[in-house]
């Protein structure tokens, strides 16, 4: 079972702390605010109220312990600098640190984050890529060129088997699964047919998608 420490409990603290109860693993949260952690107690191992700029602080928590530690206080960029930085001397595994733009992570990665998310940045390419084609439902960045796209088959496919497509050599995508009409999950073979109804899930390049 996995723990991790998320430090900073704003929109992006809170929502990454109840994405991450829903899993397996053991959550500890710390915030300056207390008013910040209350609505979070039931769902969290343990809520901490503290200064976390203070290494005394940092440290009573039991950094190393962790298997990652989550910096969300991006709006308070030194603290969040002072914060990466601490965790790292006190033994973290790993530090993913929430940034605000290209410069606050340039200094941020030579200070002790492992890792910068930008949420915004995020969310905001999500909506651009689904919204400027029809046939996008959804897209998830992999890393790297990567990423994983929702997609409507086109009607010429219906029908049609991978194999008799040669789907992966003609469109340069890979077929990871595919969600039926009521939303259940299959994952096909080389025989599978598109069927009306039925979105697959396909791991591609940007450029590839937008040309299919």
């Amino acid at each position: 079972m996995k723990q991790f420490l998320i430090i900073g409990m704003d929109t992006f603290g809170h929502i990454l702390c109840r994405k991450l109860a829903k899993t397996r693993c053991e959550i500890m949260i710390a915030d300056i605010d207390p008013n910040k952690l209350d609505d979070l107690l039931s769902v969290v191992d343990s809520a901490k109220c503290g200064d976390c700029t203070s290494e005394t602080v940092l440290r009573s928590y039991g950094i190393p312990d962790f298997d990652v530690c989550f910096v969300c206080v991006g709006a308070h960029f030194q603290a969040s600098l002072q914060i990466s930085s601490l965790l790292k001397e006190l033994g973290a595994k790993k530090v993913i640190t929430k940034a605000a733009n290209a410069i606050q992570a340039k200094f941020l990665l030579r200070n002790g984050a492992d890792q910068i998310i930008y949420p915004e940045d995020e969310v905001a390419e999500r909506i651009a890529t689904r919204e400027s084609n029809d046939r996008i439902f959804d897209a998830v960045e992999l890393g790297g060129d990567y990423a994983i796209y929702e997609l409507m088959p086109h009607k010429r496919w219906i029908g049609k088997t991978l194999k008799e497509l040669n789907f992966r050599a003609k469109y340069k995508m890979i077929v990871v699964a595919v969600k039926d009409d009521a939303g259940e999950i299959i994952l096909p073979h080389a025989e599978y047919k598109f069927q009306p109804g039925h979105h697959m899930l396909v791991v591609s390049k940007p450029e590839d998608v937008e040309d299919y």
